[in-house]
């Protein structure tokens, strides 16, 4: 080995060992060389491993401490995790915060080792992914456009890796606390029907109807005509397959489309998990198009993902690194709202807000049994996908899940009507108890 390996090890061993201190999570990482270092002072995790391959990564992060450099170097594999998911490491993280333990730890200790990483050369850049840390493949999108191909068109198989067996992909519902993926996403589309108070001859839209999943039941068990629109076309394709498999095709269409091409007004409209692709500077002619789609009286369900709101609005949109992460690598352009932005556009755009219930911890555990999933079949994604795109979406759906059980993420759906008026007042477009719902 030589003296610059030496070196390159020694410092990546002094900051490991303050780390197993500071945090003893007590999992092995294997180095490059096939040596180990013991995060703590004794195993904690039955099969979870880190692995540092690259001698280049601690002194890239530290001389570029950002989110984005650690998903960079994950993506190329230079750090990985093997035996679990993040949400395993998770687990065995301190209660107590960073700060109190880095400063009981010591500054002096913190920057020797620091200092020793830096005599080292350091590498920050994956493969496949920009300066920014933005995919390379996305070079080609609009600027400040949601690329809704980039996301869902990675191939119909790679989802159902980890979705259920109607390709879901949206928020699930747990009548109870249960890991039944099927049932909880079953639910979830009765529960959405219910809310709409949908009945037969009922005409329902589905804005970012994805792979036809809640139009496919709605047709079958409501009676309605259902007509979905999506921009992408593998879930086109694949939906389409599934409409004629369940023998709906003369009553449900599916159709690749932006939604505000879609012409005609529709009884019902659900709008489930597409609006966090709209983007803010879109919001006024998104609720502009529904209020046209939607005949006077009629219901919309707006299901969608929120942070939580600021004091102020400049506050709000203010980027934390992981929300800054999520929108560059996963949902290029994509950008979520608060609560009280999407009833308040809602009530400018002539509509009176029925109800809102909030899913966050549905949302928690649905993408953490998909985090599950995908894990579990980890040799398959990077087969189909690569082990650069892997490796993120492993990271995405794990973090995901942290954020919405922390709460810097929330998902609500929101019920409302279009306004009609009897006389002088307004009608009446809910029945008087919700106790129906959840019968």
């Amino acid at each position: 080995m030589t003296d610059a390996n030496n070196r390159a090890r020694a410092a990546n061993l002094a900051l490991l060992n303050l780390l197993g201190e500071a945090f003893p999570l007590g999992i092995p990482v294997e180095l490059w060389d096939g040596s180990e270092v013991m995060l703590g002072p004794e195993p904690r995790h039955a099969s979870l491993r880190l692995h540092l391959r690259d001698p280049g990564f601690l002194p890239g992060l530290v001389r570029r401490p950002r989110l984005d450099t650690i998903l960079r170097g994950h993506a190329r594999g230079a750090i990985d995790l093997s035996g679990g998911t993040v949400l395993d490491l998770a687990a065995l993280r301190p209660s107590e915060k960073p700060g109190r333990i880095l400063k009981r730890i010591g500054l002096f200790r913190l920057a020797r080792a620091a200092l020793g990483l830096l005599r080292v050369k350091g590498s920050t850049h994956a493969a496949g992914f920009d300066g920014q840390g933005r995919p390379l493949v996305r070079a080609e999108a609009k600027e400040n456009a949601v690329d809704i191909p980039f996301h869902y068109d990675l191939s119909n198989e790679f989802y159902q890796l980890f979705l259920d067996s109607r390709m879901v992909y949206t928020c699930a519902y747990f009548a109870e606390w249960h890991d039944d993926l099927e049932r909880a996403q079953l639910d979830k589309i009765e529960m959405i029907c219910r809310k709409l108070r949908l009945r037969p001859g009922d005409t329902l839209l589905d804005i970012g109807c994805g792979w036809g999943a809640l139009l496919i039941h709605a047709a079958r068990h409501h009676g309605v005509r259902g007509y979905g629109v999506t921009l992408s076309p593998a879930q086109i394709e694949e939906g389409r397959r599934r409409v004629e498999e369940a023998g709906l095709a003369d009553r449900v269409t599916l159709d690749l489309k932006p939604y505000e091409a879609v012409q005609g007004q529709f009884d019902k409209i659900a709008s489930i998990g597409m609006y966090e692709h709209v983007g803010f500077k879109a919001h006024d002619a998104y609720f502009t198009a529904v209020n046209r789609l939607l005949k006077p009286g009629g219901l919309y369900l707006h299901h969608a993902i929120t942070r939580r709101g600021r004091r102020s609005e400049k506050a709000f949109h203010r980027m934390r690194p992981e929300y800054s992460a999520m929108t560059s690598y996963i949902f290029p352009g994509g950008e979520v709202d608060h609560i009280g932005h999407s009833t308040t556009q809602l009530e400018a755009h002539g509509f009176e807000v029925h109800d809102i219930e909030g899913w966050r911890p549905h949302y928690a555990r649905t993408t953490a049994l998909w985090c599950q999933r995908l894990h579990a079949r980890r040799a398959e994604a990077e087969a189909m996908i690569g082990p650069e795109r892997t490796r993120i979406w492993l990271a995405y759906l794990g973090g995901v899940s942290l954020a919405f059980s922390r709460g810097s993420l929330n998902l609500f759906q929101t019920l409302a009507s279009k306004k009609k008026r009897e006389g002088d007042a307004l009608a009446l477009n809910v029945p008087p108890s919700r106790g129906d719902l959840y019968r």
